[in-house]
């Protein structure tokens, strides 16, 4: 049963991106603490060579006056390229490719923890899943270098533990999660009331099927925040995880008047059908 809830949860997911994001992506896995998955490496800089083939004469030569001022001492210079393939041609690899490295070089928490959250928060839309892995890899590699830089900012420490757990942590790699899932502890230690490390610690635990744990944070912060649509959608799904329909209809249900919005309503709507069959 948890297998195929989780499998269900899919489709409501779709919408949730589709209104909010614009893009229709994964979010939870498939199944509950399913082993890793072999991935094999995103090739960045492959699909870079590629796109570039497919430019006009005229952005060919515009990328290639900027690409001639690329210096490594230079962080200005690699900011010019990622704007260019953000603005002028609409490709999101490349942007976060030269935006990584312009971030590293400049080496200013505001800007490495820009490209990091970024980064983040595509990748959590991101249902490619060795694009996602190399979008973790690269937040939470900008998330530790702004960290020596301030090591005690919670807002970090959360960042760098989002990326372990919605990125491998969603492919079924327990150990990966588990880096993320200490630093996020470390913020729960100094701050017990800190709903956004709460919010990933229960999604977590809901990951790695502690769904009872994972269902005490949740309600923490639905509790702190009413409209957190993301909690309540895990919450949801936890409390139908462990076959408790009643709490789940009720946090579906809430959901639905949160969004207002008809296409991810049938969709709420359909799931609880599947639930009421189980």
């Amino acid at each position: 049963m948890k297998q195929r809830i989780i499998f269900l949860a899919a489709a409501v997911l779709l919408v949730f991106g589709l209104f909010f994001f614009g893009k229709t992506v994964g979010e939870k896995p498939q199944t509950v603490a399913e082993p890793a998955q072999s991935i094999a490496p995103f090739n960045a800089t492959g699909v870079i060579d590629s796109l570039k083939l497919g430019l006009s004469p005229e952005l060919s030569g515009e990328l290639a006056s900027l690409e001639s001022k690329l210096r490594e001492d230079n962080a200005q210079s690699y900011y010019d390229v990622a704007d260019f393939w953000k603005d002028s041609v609409g490709k999101i690899v490349p942007y976060i490719y030269y935006l990584s490295k312009a971030s590293e070089l400049e080496n200013s928490e505001k800007n490495l923890t820009f490209a990091a959250q970024f980064i983040l928060e595509n990748m959590r839309r991101e249902g490619q899943l060795d694009l996602k892995l190399w979008e973790a890899q690269k937040a939470a590699s900008l998330f530790e270098q702004a960290l020596k830089l301030n090591p005690n900012s919670h807002d970090l420490k959360i960042g760098l533990g989002s990326c372990y757990v919605f990125g491998p942590g969603m492919t079924g790699d327990a150990q990966e999660s588990m880096k993320g899932i200490q630093k996020l502890l470390e913020v729960e230690r100094e701050d017990s009331n800190n709903m956004r490390a709460q919010m990933v610690l229960g999604i977590a635990s809901v990951i790695s099927n502690q769904t009872n744990k994972g269902i005490e944070r949740l309600q923490k912060v639905v509790d702190f925040d009413p409209n957190n649509l993301e909690a309540i959608s895990w919450l949801a799904d936890a409390y139908a995880i462990e076959g408790d329909v009643d709490n789940a209809i009720k946090w579906y249900e809430h959901s639905k008047h949160i969004v207002n919005n008809p296409a991810f309503s049938k969709e709420i709507d359909e799931r609880i059908k599947m639930l009421k069959q189980q």
